[in-house]
């Protein structure tokens, strides 16, 4: 029997509205990942998800068939991921990217997993492209850079190969599918503590639900106010917490840490080389609306990964590491590293 006829089963199934277990997701997504579903096969596949709309018991059966395709990185327990989706439309700053330098001058394991712009015009990689980092670093480059200075950024399509074969299909379909919410999900580094930003609400407790499923020790499921898959500070936060093995919500306001509200506006962002610019004035010291959400976000790696008792603490540990240059030579550090053994 040829391979692309496995999926025709599943197909069959999903097209009469019915959900997927876990372990026939896992199947299915192995097929998709492994070359063997004609690009009809995908289309229809990724399409009949999104229409009837993901379970949790699918994403997680796909996000482990990514974690197991995924080329490795090896990190500590208590290693970070500060990452998005993407896909909010808001076009804003880095932010993500900067509360990982914060975060990792602070003392936490950060390893960034990231890609080029979902739907701004800069994703992380861009914008450390432009700052000088090496984003197709050897691997051993990235785990000396993790343990030496704390961070490391592993860019997605270099790690997950896999996803190749879905590409062509999901560029032509040019429409949200499943895959935009496995890249946070399928950290290189296998990351047990994470801060995921989501680009809608309606996501956040089921994404917390399938970290819990796949062993998340310490998360936070995000989604701000104007549509940020960020900890926002132009209003207040959907959060899900991961913690023990259950799942619990809140919110978070910034004026409850002293950081008055800011317009979508002042965080709007440009190309590569605008946002490589803010990153360095944030460094630098500059106060402003992005200052303000990057120690928000920064802050909530540090208490997913214990570096900081709550919020208010986080946000204390990172005014000090921006303000005494720490985290401008972190940023500094991770190029000279990211960049050994290149010609200069």
């Amino acid at each position: 029997m040829s391979t692309e006829h496995d999926l025709k089963p599943t197909l069959a199934k999903v097209a009469t509205g019915a959900t997927l277990s876990e372990q026939e997701a896992e199947q299915a997504f192995d097929v998709l990942m492994s070359g063997q579903a004609t690009p009809s096969q995908m289309g229809a596949f990724l399409m009949a998800l999104r229409l009837r709309g993901e379970t949790i018991e699918e994403i997680t059966g796909a996000a482990r068939v990514m974690r197991a395709k995924a080329t490795g990185v090896t990190a500590s327990p208590d290693a970070v991921d500060t990452c998005g989706t993407g896909g909010d439309g808001s076009g804003t700053y880095n932010i993500s990217t900067a509360a990982a330098i914060v975060a990792a001058a602070c003392g936490a394991k950060v390893a960034k997993h990231g890609n080029r712009a979902a739907s701004s015009k800069s994703g992380s990689a861009d914008v450390l492209a432009t700052l000088g980092v090496n984003i197709d670093a050897d691997i051993s480059l990235l785990e000396k850079s993790l343990k030496q200075i704390n961070l490391c950024f592993m860019m997605a399509q270099r790690h997950h190969s896999a996803v190749r074969h879905v590409m062509p299909t999901r560029v032509e379909m040019g429409t949200r599918t499943i895959f935009n919410l496995l890249g946070p999900l399928a950290n290189p580094a296998r990351t047990r503590q994470q801060v995921i930003g989501v680009f809608g609400k309606e996501w956040v407790e089921p994404i917390a639900h399938v970290l819990n499923r796949l062993g998340s020790h310490h998360a936070w499921v995000v989604h701000g106010d104007s549509g940020l898959d960020e900890i926002s500070v132009t209003g207040p936060t959907f959060v899900a917490e991961v913690k023990d093995g259950k799942v619990a919500t809140f919110e978070i306001n910034p004026q409850d840490y002293g950081i008055s509200l800011s317009t979508l506006e002042e965080l709007k962002g440009g190309d590569a080389q605008t946002n490589a610019t803010a990153i360095r004035e944030l460094l630098a010291g500059k106060k402003n609306a992005y200052r303000d959400i990057v120690l928000l976000n920064a802050a909530a790696a540090l208490v997913v990964t214990g570096i900081a008792k709550d919020i208010a603490d986080g946000i204390a540990r990172c005014e000090t590491v921006i303000d005494n240059g720490s985290a401008a030579k972190t940023l500094e550090q991770l190029v000279a590293i990211s960049n050994e053994g290149n010609a200069a």
